[in-house]
């Protein structure tokens, strides 16, 4: 196990590694279409100024990057010198954003823009700024937050970033509540029965419970104290919840909010809360064994259930103009994190 002092290093490191991959996914998003335009490679950075843009659109572009900048910051503290870490923070999304907008040249989807370079490296620069401002009381905070709550377990930090990345799934309007690990948008998986009311509301609560479970029992393996974790665990599920509702709002319409709030949702999500209180006192490894079991059975169980036609019909008629490239990311993440998860579990299942 790493000592205290480090466990905020590791966080900020593998935080500023998985927004560096979100980054790049929702930059070159849908990777299709590639080909050569014959322009010069940099030829975006002495080009006029862009005819179109939006203030939505400087916004996304430097909010998108200022996190980056702020873990990288925090990432490179140890480093030798009072402003070598957020110095070296900006120009890494300085370069991390040239990179891709280099790459964007191939796409015909995408524009490269010399505005969306410099609003990146304006996002870097602030986070950075941020975390030279705060970031020692953000380092105290942390490193007393962990001591107090945080198990001694095996890679710990990268279990608190999985599940920062989770909060990303519920954002997914096409997947069922709390269903991850649906692959067939790349695999021609064929569903075992098909479709029915009935049967779709059981698959739904199965995969809804499943996965509560396995969010649930994966949060009692990293809380250091069971009675912390009965109190920790229904507020994240709750977060989850919040963001289901937030990002339905915002990405189809506010009527839509509480759609996932079906009878199978409902049943699944109360029926895994209470499976998880009734496990909670297990011992910490076999909570994790039964975790992988219920990622497991989750993820296999969405990859079976047909779609409901109802459900596809609804999103047919969403338009999803800015939030585009965002939706393929979210889908992506709701996609692999059951398989991310994974090897997390097993290593945590070592003894600390």
């Amino acid at each position: 196990m790493p000592d205290a002092g480090r466990r905020p290093i590791l966080l900020a490191r593998y935080l500023a590694l998985a927004w560096c991959g979100l980054i790049v996914y929702g930059s070159l998003h849908p990777f299709a279409g590639w080909r050569n335009n014959g322009v010069r490679l940099l030829a975006f950075l002495d080009a006029d100024w862009p005819r179109y843009w939006t203030g939505f659109d400087l916004l996304a572009n430097v909010a998108v990057y200022l996190p980056l900048g702020f873990f990288l910051t925090l990432a490179l503290r140890p480093w030798p010198g009072r402003y070598t870490a957020p110095s070296l923070a900006v120009l890494l999304a300085a370069l991390l954003s040239l990179g891709m907008e280099s790459l964007q040249n191939w796409l015909p989807s995408r524009v490269p823009s010399n505005l969306d370079l410099l609003c990146n490296t304006l996002g870097g620069l602030l986070g950075a700024a941020w975390a030279q401002w705060r970031g020692h009381h953000f380092f105290r905070q942390l490193a007393t937050l962990e001591k107090h709550l945080l198990a001694p377990v095996p890679h710990a930090e990268l279990g608190l970033t999985l599940l920062g990345l989770w909060l990303l799934v519920p954002l997914s309007p096409e997947t069922l509540l709390f269903g991850a690990g649906n692959l067939r948008h790349w695999i021609d998986l064929t569903p075992l029965l098909p479709f029915s009311a009935e049967r779709f509301a059981a698959s739904e609560a199965v995969i809804t419970a499943s996965q509560t479970v396995a969010i649930g029992l994966i949060l009692r393996s990293l809380i250091a104290h069971r009675r912390q974790a009965a109190f920790a665990i229904p507020l994240f599920i709750a977060l989850g919840l919040g963001v289901r509702t937030l990002g339905a709002a915002v990405l189809i319409s506010p009527q839509e909010a509480l759609a996932w709030l079906t009878t199978g949702a409902t049943q699944g999500l109360l029926g895994g809360l209470l499976a998880t209180a009734l496990l909670l006192w297990l011992p910490r490894r076999v909570a994790v064994g039964l975790a992988i079991l219920a990622l497991v059975a989750g993820t296999v169980l969405v990859n079976l259930t047909p779609a409901n036609p109802y459900s596809a019909a609804a999103l047919a008629a969403w338009r999803q103009g800015h939030f585009l490239n965002f939706n393929g990311l979210t889908r992506l993440v709701a996609s692999l994190w059951p398989f991310l998860c994974l090897p997390f579990l097993l290593l945590s299942l070592r003894r600390p």
